[in-house]
């Protein structure tokens, strides 16, 4: 009987396949791995609006752990972005919308920069809740933004700030419709994200900046800046967009 020598065994297979189970993982370093399998159930490929709301809520009591300072730099990125926008004798009256709120990250960041007038919006009721302990915001709205049912009021707001609001099954592009209806006229839009998801996202690949353009074309706002930053989130490059609404 001929015997057949049996391999080596397998080594242990490791607990993420960065360039087959998750995309942009590949780069990412090791010891963020299990963040950003984490966060990634809230981007994963094909998920729903509605999918996407209840994997924030299962994650809101651990978000800020998981995505802290220094993994996810989004909120501060934002809220800098803000401050230099804003006089800082003025920011205290300024009306700002929070978009994607989350647990209210942004929030913490702007008051320790001046603002007090903060709203926001997060179809998260579970990241609602998180925000609301903070005690920084005054008005909350649990809704979608971009599907065309939004209750958050028009010609209001001086700053309209999205940090962390883009992904996969996130805000579509026709959400910065609403966000120019939220402004008031000359009131601006910044919109901080990953640079990546121009890349694999199919919402915004080839669509995002078209539809950015698009808008300039039809006079509903002007571009005031793209700006490329490093160390956005798990060491990736990072998009900041400023925009005023005409």
């Amino acid at each position: 009987m001929q015997v057949r020598e049996l391999p080596d065994a397998a080594p242990e297979p490791r607990a993420v396949e960065p360039d087959v189970q998750m995309e942009g993982a590949g780069s990412v370093p090791e010891e963020l791995l299990d963040s950003y399998a984490a966060n990634h159930r809230c981007h994963r490929p094909g998920i729903s609006r509605a999918e996407m709301a209840s994997a924030y809520t299962e994650m809101a009591e651990d978000y800020d752990e998981t995505l802290r300072p220094g993994v996810y730099n989004g909120p501060v990125l934002c809220a800098e972005a803000a401050a230099s926008r804003v006089e800082e004798s003025r920011r205290a009256c300024a009306r700002v919308m929070d978009v994607a709120a989350g647990t209210g990250r942004v929030g913490h960041e702007l008051h320790l920069r001046g603002f007090r007038n903060i709203d926001a919006v997060d179809p998260s009721d579970g990241m609602i809740q998180k925000l609301e302990s903070r005690g920084l915001y005054t008005n909350k709205y649990v809704e979608f933004v971009g599907l065309g049912q939004s209750t958050v009021p028009k010609d209001t707001y001086d700053l309209v700030l999205v940090a962390g609001g883009m992904g996969e099954g996130h805000i579509p592009v026709e959400g910065l419709d609403d966000m120019i209806s939220m402004a008031k006229p000359g009131g601006e839009v910044i919109i901080v994200m990953r640079k990546e998801y121009l890349d694999y996202v199919g919402e915004y690949k080839d669509k995002l900046e078209p539809y950015m353009d698009q808008l300039v074309a039809k006079g509903k706002w002007t571009k005031v800046e793209r700006k490329v930053v490093p160390n956005y989130s798990y060491k990736k490059d990072g998009v900041i967009y400023t925009y005023k609404v005409t």
